[in-house]
Formats: C-alpha cells, sequence, structure tokens
C-alpha cells in the first residue's frame, strides 16, 4: 500500500484554541457533501464577529444559526458544545492528556458527537495513532480490498483483524480509506 499512496498524511494536531471550532465544524459537516457543508460552515463563522469562541456562539441567537443553514439538530448539538466548554464540563485543554477512552467518554457526552466523530478527532485533531475505527463503512471496505477478502467484515470482526497492527491503526485506517476510494481497487464486496 505504501508504494501505491505513499507515506500518510495526516494532521499532527491542532492548537488547543482551535479544537472548538474544529469540533463544531465536524457536528455541521456531518452527513453532508462536502460544498455544502463548506458553504454552510462559512456562514456559521461569519454569524461570529472576531474568534470563534464557546462564548461567541452562545451570544448568537439559535434562529441565526439555523438561518445559516444548520438544521435544528445540528444548531442544538452546536450549542451543546459551546456551553459543555463554556461552563467546564469539556475542557478543551485536558483531552490532549487524556487516554483515548476518556476523551471518547467526554466528548460523546455533547449532543451530536458519537463515536465516530470523537474517533476522527483523536486522530485528526489529536494525531494519535492508534485508533480503529471499526464502525466506518470506508475502513471495513478499504481492508477488505487490501486484504482481498471474501467480504466486508463486520465492526466486530473489523476490532480483532485489527489488532494486528497495533499501535498504528489510525495509520492502517489512513491506508483502508484510500483503498476504499481508489477506482483501480474498487469491486464489491
Amino acid at each position: 500500500m505504501l508504494d501505491r499512496y505513499g507515506p500518510m498524511r495526516s494532521t499532527r494536531g491542532v492548537p488547543v484554541e482551535a479544537r472548538f471550532a474544529s469540533l463544531a465544524r465536524t457536528i455541521a459537516y456531518q452527513q453532508l457533501a462536502g460544498r455544502a457543508a463548506s458553504t454552510i460552515w462559512s456562514r456559521v463563522v461569519d454569524l461570529v464577529a472576531g474568534p470563534f469562541t464557546p462564548e461567541a456562539v452562545l451570544a448568537l441567537d439559535p434562529s441565526a444559526l439555523r438561518g445559516a443553514g444548520l438544521s435544528t439538530a445540528k444548531t442544538l448539538a452546536v450549542l451543546d458544545l459551546a456551553a459543555h466548554v463554556a461552563d467546564g464540563r469539556l475542557s478543551l485543554h485536558r483531552l490532549g492528556r487524556m487516554d483515548d477512552e476518556a476523551v471518547i467518554s467526554h466528548l460523546v457526552a455533547v449532543r451530536g458527537i458519537g463515536p465516530w466523530t470523537a474517533q476522527m478527532f483523536l486522530m485528526n485533531e489529536l494525531g494519535r495513532l492508534d485508533i480503529w475505527p471499526t464502525g466506518d463503512l470506508g475502513v471495513r471496505t478499504g481492508f477488505a480490498l487490501a486484504f482481498d477478502l471474501d467480504s466486508v467484515p463486520s465492526a466486530t470482526q473489523l476490532e480483532e483483524l485489527g489488532d494486528q497492527f497495533r499501535p498504528y491503526r489510525s495509520v492502517l485506517a489512513w491506508y483502508c480509506w484510500r483503498v476504499a476510494d481508489d477506482p483501480a481497487r474498487a469491486r464489491t464486496k
């Protein structure tokens, strides 16, 4: 895979100050095509005069967030995230020092953030190398293609299949996404 896709390209984490905006952006992007999500996110950011902080978001009228294109559920999720950070229930400064399970536990307490979103945060914002998102269909499909399996493994099956790649399962997940997105490798499983 290394020969075909090159070395893994990833972020080495984001500054603590950018973590709130990163999580809010992730909520805004959920289940949307890239261009539509980008347009909506730009409108949301434009609502805030100055830095995109929890306090600035909480000062907004929820109808303004809806007017920017966020669904009601996403508006409530972004506001819940802002409230969690503003009142200290979610300390973005501490996340980098927590173990993976503790980070996931803290993040999923926020409305609109599930295990997959928390795993992506661990991989992309915190730069963790051993996150194995077994619920991600792209990872499961890419794994099946890369290892020439007869069928796409279930999340439970993939958990065990990934054990041999500890402590670098985030790297394996990155390559699985490349394989799954590669038209030359695509086939029905």
